[in-house]
Parts: structure tokens; sequence; C-alpha cells
């Protein structure tokens, strides 16, 4: 008599490759979201450097100096939607069918992540090809636009891990897309689109001892020179990354499909 055996489970390394290739797929086929990704960037640019660049006083290029702030906007609004899938899978019943599988069910959060910072990274070369062509002329060598590319991806893993474990949280797609609205505002409190000394004296120590004004200011020394604070940079992203991973770990056996 032949026994029945139950299939074995897939490693979670190919758990992971699968749900990332899904969530990518996904995204190709968003034509609104794919659309979205192309116009953000070049509308926040010509906002910041047609309508207010002539209204804003700053030694040197204005458009030099907003780029790495428009870079990690764009980023912010492309790893919100994370949370918005996340909540959307334990809502409709996708995750459901996950954990029924022979798969790690947890890696769907894995796909979601890596696939935002693909699309953010293709988003990231749509800023930069707009400001080339607007006048964008950065002064900074290979190895300083390999570090600014590398802060750049961190900031995104780190954003999307934070957006993922909002889905988690979240109790259906549109709570998930308003509750992180507290960090897409971050870059418009920092050194971004102006100085630092420039803005109150109350809100100058806010905007200097939040997590974007050192990533932001690593990215510029990277693009155009000067100094940069990558040790700060490094932490923040390190650090969001190791709470958010905890956090999800913690909350994905806890949270109920719903």
């Amino acid at each position: 008599m032949t026994a029945i055996t139950a299939p074995r489970g897939i490693s979670a390394a190919r758990s992971s490759g699968i749900f990332i290739r899904r969530s990518l797929l996904l995204s190709v086929r968003d034509g609104e979201g794919l659309l979205m990704a192309i116009a953000l960037p070049a509308l926040l640019m010509l906002m910041f450097t047609v309508v207010f660049g002539g209204a804003i006083q700053h030694d040197g290029r204005y458009i030099d100096y907003i780029v790495p702030g428009i870079i990690l906007t764009c980023a912010g609004f492309g790893a919100a939607s994370t949370a918005v899938s996340v909540s959307r899978d334990m809502t409709a019943g996708a995750m459901l069918r996950f954990r029924t599988m022979p798969i790690a069910a947890s890696t769907s959060i894995v796909g979601h992540v890596i696939a935002s910072l693909v699309r953010n990274l293709v988003a990231t070369a749509v800023v930069i090809a707009i400001a080339f062509a607007l006048g964008f002329r950065p002064r900074g060598d290979l190895l300083g636009w390999l570090g600014a590319l590398g802060i750049v991806s961190l900031w995104i893993l780190a954003v999307t891990s934070v957006f993922a474990v909002i889905g988690l949280i979240a109790g259906s797609p549109e709570a998930a897309n308003g509750y992180g609205f507290i960090i897409l505002f971050l870059p418009y409190v920092s050194s971004a689109f102006v100085p630092i000394e420039t803005m109150p004296d109350w809100l100058a120590p806010v905007a200097e001892q939040q997590p974007v004004t050192p990533i932001i200011e690593t990215i510029r020394a990277g693009l155009i020179g000067g100094e940069g604070r990558p040790a700060a940079s490094l932490l923040w992203c390190l650090g969001i990354i190791a709470a958010a991973t905890v956090l999800a770990l913690w909350r994905f056996p806890r949270t109920r499909v719903r």
C-alpha cells in the first residue's frame, strides 16, 4: 500500500522570489500607478524650480539643491502604495490562500518591499533625467554617486518596511493609505527644499534632528559635493529597517485575515 505524503514546503528564499515576481507583475499591470510614478517627479520638479524657485533665495543653483529632496519625496509616495497592497492582501482573501499553500506566507511582505525598491529606483532615474533636462548639473564623482545611490536604496527599504507594518496594522486599505501621511510630510520639514537656518527658531531643531535631514544632506553631498552625514544616515536607515522588521515578524502571526 502506497503511503500518501504531504507536499514539501517551498524554501523561504524561493517563496520570496515568487512574491517579488508577483508584486512586480502587479505593478506593471497597474497603469495608473506607472503613470503617477512618471508624472509625480515631473510635477514636483516643475513646481519647485519654475513656480517657487525664483522666490527662494539660495547660494548656488536651486535645482542642484532640491534634487535629493525630490528623490526622497517621490520615494515616500511610491513606498506608500506598499501599505495599501499589504492591507489589500489581508482583507481581500489573498493572505488566507497563501497560508493554505506550502509556502512561507510571511515572505509576501518581502515581495512587496523588494518590488517597492525596484519601482522607486526607476522613479529615482526618472527624477534625475527630468532634473538634467531642467538644468541639473551635478559635480560629484563616481564614488559619490554610488554612495548616494546606496543611501537612497537604504531609505527606500526603510520607509517601505514602515509602510508594510502599517499595512499589517490598518483595518482597511483606505486606512492604510491615511496612516502614512506623517511619513510623507517629513521631507517638507527638513533641509530638502530650504536651508534649516532659514526656518523659525522653534522648527529648526525639529528639522535638524529628524531622520530625513541627514539622509538628504548625504545624498546631496554625493551628487554635488560638500559635507554629508553618512554615519547618521546609515544609523537611521538601518535602525528603521531593524525596528520595522521586528514589528512585522511580531505582528504578522497575530494579524487576523480580515
